[in-house]
């Protein structure tokens, strides 16, 4: 593993002039999934890793260490530049009783705390679904001023939104999806956008098509007449069985 080179190539992304879509991935397996795919980045969010790892919904019970932990064995399984959408923000519920201040140093604790100057931190605000655009602004800025790589803007996204934001900022934007022009990348990288996620339909297929299977063989499906199975040859490439017999070879004395 190399995290400073995969944090380069997102930094060099956010530096860019082009928008591109992350691979929403969640376990080691979808992460690698996406990488042979071609996705520059992977997206890894709070509420996903809460589904993951404890089967719970999006209700702020996942811990940071939990979190934490899913994040370095997706980061492990191979080389894929991973954002983490650590929004649950792990505090009490004090934390309601935020204000912009208080964001500003959460900022600079988390680029205080950074031991390798690569790694990009962005602040992440759902103001523009909670109190509008100005106050987004003024959080956006705030956040700049404090060091911050990039700005996460999360929900309440329009085209004037997007507009008015990026207008008065100079770093990076990352943002959710949308149709029309927030859904064409020239527009979005015009804009300041450089990642534009597209929600976590992967792992809402990975449930469907693990409940679907064993629905059928509960019902009485045979499994040589399941449908939608991995092919061995795709369980071999994801998995890096090539790799790992190698490894026998090598230090095992397997063949």
């Amino acid at each position: 593993m190399n995290w400073t080179e995969r944090r380069e190539r997102f930094r060099a992304l956010l530096a860019g002039n082009r928008c591109v879509h992350p691979g929403s991935v969640y376990d080691a397996i979808s992460a690698r999934i996406a990488e042979d795919l071609g996705f520059e980045v992977g997206i890894f969010s709070g509420s996903i890793g809460s589904m993951t790892v404890l089967g719970a919904p999006d209700l702020v019970v996942l811990t940071l260490t939990e979190f934490a932990a899913q994040a370095n064995r997706i980061c492990r399984a191979g080389n894929l530049a991973l954002l983490c959408d650590a929004d649950h923000g792990y505090g009490n519920a004090l934390n309601v009783r935020r204000t912009v201040e208080e964001g500003i140093g959460k900022m600079k604790a988390a680029l205080s705390a950074r031991q390798d100057k690569n790694l990009v931190i962005a602040g992440r605000t759902s103001a523009l679904a909670i109190t509008g655009v100005d106050d987004t602004i003024k959080r956006a800025k705030a956040y700049e001023a404090a060091g911050v790589d990039a700005i996460f803007l999360a929900g309440g996204l329009t085209v004037e939104a997007s507009e008015a934001v990026s207008a008065e900022i100079r770093i990076p934007l990352i943002t959710g999806g949308g149709a029309g022009s927030l859904a064409d990348l020239d527009w979005m990288a015009a804009h300041r956008v450089r990642v534009a996620l597209q929600g976590h339909a992967p792992f809402s297929a990975a449930v469907q098509a693990v409940y679907n299977t064993l629905k059928a063989l509960r019902d009485g499906t045979k499994p040589s007449e399941l449908t939608g199975i991995a092919s061995p040859e795709l369980m071999q490439r994801v998995t890096r069985a090539a790799d790992y017999r190698q490894w026998t070879k090598d230090f095992l004395g397997g063949v």
